[in-house]
């Protein structure tokens, strides 16, 4: 541990900063696309550059993540002996082109180390700085592991032949190919869920306490199947990963050259648009420091939080007063094609309730969020070895409703080290319409609590809570769904590590910054009960 937290020291002010105009075997940096793909417009007037939108995101940004460097340093640190599966494995969608070239040339493979992919001296730095980047997802083949068990935890086939697959039909081919080598192919699979499954289904090896690792491995996020079992997959109401984070609109000529091309409509928009703000506004605050180019973090920061603010609803299904008990039935609705939250398990949703008299004076509060992040009554918070439990009723202050979902590991206990998952102790996170928790598989399943409550499956939970010693008057009720991409447990877990550089710096900027959540959804009522 010693070794590894000295090698990764020298690295720490590095910096990140790279040639987004890089050539490699096989990928053309982002730079190379701009010249022809930004400076574009639809029929509104809009700018849809593509690059200028994708520079943005999270996507274009994957490798320069402090959260997910200081994830990685913490992992190394605590498996050591687990390097060479670590440093592969993380760069496999996090700096998937320097991780694939440097694969093709059987060259080592290390991520933060001295000499790493993110050191500037490596020859693969620039494609493993350029993130998720043009020419990886447009060279996803179509062969017959997309979209399987085969093709999923970053196993994408890349074309050997430079063909970059688009949505339209009879692309101008010799423009693109002179300028760039690359030759425009029509393929249907682009705008399939598929292509995005390749790192949004994603399997993780982990150890047992010795250290051994085990021969299953661990389902760390699996959005792809979760929206396969969803009403989304099929049907009147389908719609692919593309559809909903990549939204569309009409009358754009793809390339600002040749200017004779013809217009197209339903074109998908490079916005790539997340969940995840608060990393986003984070690596906005430190852009010089982490390298960053980009001046559209701000416009994808907003369009996340709008994304948010349409995944979920709440309702006020009614209330009732018996014996000087106030009950309050809520529904939460999941509006989204997967579960919310969804992906890497950090991430989590506190279902804020609050109670006022005539006077705004709280009689009851349940799910109030701290500055630092941490949630009153919720046990993870102050001890990270537990967890707050599923409710179906809750009655007091210190109960807390969090959508979630909880590690655990070979011996049954709460753990944060990825390299230890080996199960999910909880997960209740809200399902998607359609999902089905009585059927679907294991790696999507839904455990704890919440697997015997009744009011909860099929993209739909309904929660009761009751106040009691309610004296007669009025009363407003206030409720509200809170975003945090980063559990208070899950970090106070990396910070046992901050001796680290990455986690130091990560430390420094989470402390740095006021974004740490963000409400998805609101409700309100009035409740008046009489003497």
């Amino acid at each position: 541990m010693l070794l590894t937290s000295c090698l990764l020291g020298s690295l720490s002010a590095a910096a990140w900063s790279a040639d987004p105009g890089f050539l490699t075997t096989h990928f053309s940096g982002s730079a190379n696309c701009a010249f022809c793909h930004n400076g574009l417009t639809d029929s509104q007037g809009k700018d849809v550059s593509i690059e200028r939108d994708w520079s943005g995101t999270l996507m274009a940004n994957a490798s320069r993540d402090p959260f997910w460097k200081a994830k990685v340093a913490t992992e190394l640190a605590r498996n050591p002996h687990l390097a060479d599966v670590i440093n592969k494995k993380c760069t496999l969608c996090h700096g998937p082109m320097g991780n694939y070239e440097a694969e093709y040339d059987r060259a080592a493979i290390l991520a933060l180390e001295p000499g790493g992919l993110l050191d500037p001296t490596n020859p693969y730095h620039d494609p493993t700085m350029d993130g998720v980047s043009c020419t990886l997802c447009h060279q996803i083949q179509d062969d017959p592991t997309l979209g399987t068990l085969d093709g999923f935890s970053g196993h994408y086939s890349i074309n050997p032949f430079k063909d970059a697959y688009g949505q339209y039909q009879s692309p101008r081919i010799n423009p693109m190919l002179r300028n760039s080598g690359y030759t425009p192919v029509a393929s249907t699979h682009i705008s399939d869920s598929a292509v995005c499954s390749t790192c949004h289904n994603l399997y993780t090896p982990f150890v047992d306490a010795q250290g051994v690792v085990q021969p299953t491995e661990f389902p760390e996020q699996m959005v792809y199947t979760e929206w396969e079992n969803s009403d989304y997959a099929a049907g009147a109401t389908a719609q692919s990963c593309q559809d909903c984070h990549m939204p569309k609109t009409n009358g754009v000529k793809i390339a600002n050259r040749p200017r004779n091309l013809p217009r197209r409509n339903n074109f998908s928009q490079h916005h790539l648009v997340g969940a995840n703000a608060v990393i986003l506004n984070l690596i906005d605050e430190n852009a010089a420091e982490l390298g960053v180019l980009s001046t559209t973090i701000p416009t994808s920061v907003a369009r996340s939080r709008a994304m948010l603010e349409s995944a979920a609803a709440i309702d006020v299904v009614s209330t009732s007063l018996l014996n000087e008990t106030l009950s309050i039935d809520l529904r939460l609705r999941n509006l989204s094609g997967h579960k919310v939250p969804t992906s890497y398990p950090s991430r989590r949703a506190i279902l804020h309730v609050t109670v006022r008299d005539a006077q705004g004076q709280i009689v009851f509060e349940s799910g109030r969020v701290n500055a630092d992040g941490s949630v009153v009554g919720v046990d993870a918070d102050t001890n990270i070895a537990t967890f707050e439990p599923h409710y179906d009723l809750i009655t007091s202050e210190d109960q807390v409703q969090v959508y979630e979902s909880i590690m655990g590991n070979t011996d049954d206990e709460v753990t944060y080290t990825l390299l230890r998952g080996s199960q999910y102790l909880k997960d209740n996170r809200l399902t998607p319409a359609g999902f089905d928790k009585a059927v679907v598989a294991s790696d999507i399943g839904v455990f704890g609590n919440a697997a015997s409550d009744g009011n909860f499956n099929r993209g739909e939970d309904l929660i009761t809570y009751q106040v009691s010693g309610v004296e007669p008057g009025s009363y407003q009720v206030s409720v509200e769904l809170v975003y945090q991409p980063i559990q208070f447990a899950f970090l106070l877990d990396l910070l046992q590590d901050v001796g680290l550089p990455e986690v130091a710096d990560f430390q420094r900027m989470y402390d740095a910054t006021a974004s740490r959540s963000d409400v998805m959804a609101t409700a309100a009522t009035t409740v008046t009960v009489g003497g």
